[in-house]
C-alpha cells in the first residue's frame, strides 16, 4: 500500500493526471477514489501517511500487557487464558484479544497419538515370536486366562482444556503436541 502511495505521489509530482496515475499503475476503477485521497492527502499535508484516527484509546490491553502476555505463553505455552487473566487481574476477554488480535496467536488442541518407541516394537516383536512359537502344536488348550492386567499410566489428556497457544500448528514442538497412548 505504502509503495502504491509513493509511486502515485511520483507520478502525481512529473505532472501526470489521475486518469493516466490510474493506467500507469493498473489500479483498478474500484480503486479510484484510492488514488485522488492519496493525492489530496499529500495536496494538504505533505505527507501520505495515515491520519491519527480518533477514537479511544486503549485501557487494559496496553503494550506492557500484551509484553507480559507474551512471555508467559513463551515460558509455557499449555498455560490457560483463564488463570492468566485471574493472574494478572485483566478479564478472560482481555487476555483472548491479546492472544488472538494483537499476538496473532491461538490454541491448538493437543492430540492423542499411538507412541511406539523402539523399545516397545522390540518388545512387540519378542511378544508376536513367542506367540507363534506357542501355537506352531496347537497347544490353544493350555491357554491359562487370569484376571491380571499390566498396565502402564498414561498422562491425563482433557481435549476441551488442555490447549496449547502458538502461532501456527507446524511450530510446536511434537513433545508437548502429541499425548502417547500406550498399550
Amino acid at each position: 500500500m505504502e509503495h502504491e502511495r509513493s509511486a502515485i505521489i511520483e507520478l502525481a509530482k512529473n505532472g501526470k493526471t489521475q486518469k493516466e496515475i490510474l493506467k500507469l499503475l493498473n489500479i483498478p476503477a474500484n480503486r479510484r477514489k484510492f488514488v485522488y485521497r492519496t493525492i489530496r492527502r499529500y495536496n494538504e499535508t505533505g505527507e501520505v501517511c495515515d491520519k491519527a484516527r480518533s477514537g479511544r484509546p486503549p485501557s487494559v490491553t496496553t503494550p506492557a500487557l500484551q509484553k507480559l502476555v507474551r512471555e508467559r505463553i513463551r515460558r509455557n505455552p499449555r498455560r490457560s487464558m483463564r488463570k492468566m487473566a485471574q493472574e494478572l487481574k485483566v478479564s478472560e476477554s482481555s487476555v483472548r484479544k491479546i492472544v488472538k488480535v494483537n499476538l496473532g496467536m491461538r490454541s491448538f488442541r493437543r492430540k492423542r497419538v499411538h507412541f511406539l518407541s523402539e523399545q516397545v516394537k522390540v518388545k512387540r516383536l519378542q511378544r508376536c515370536k513367542g506367540q507363534l512359537r506357542r501355537h506352531v502344536n496347537h497347544d490353544i488348550k493350555k491357554i491359562v486366562f487370569s484376571d491380571e492386567k499390566i498396565f502402564t499410566i498414561e498422562e491425563a489428556l482433557n481435549p476441551q482444556n488442555d490447549r496449547i497457544i502458538s502461532h501456527k500448528s507446524s511450530t510446536i514442538d511434537p513433545d508437548p503436541k502429541y499425548v502417547p497412548r500406550v498399550q
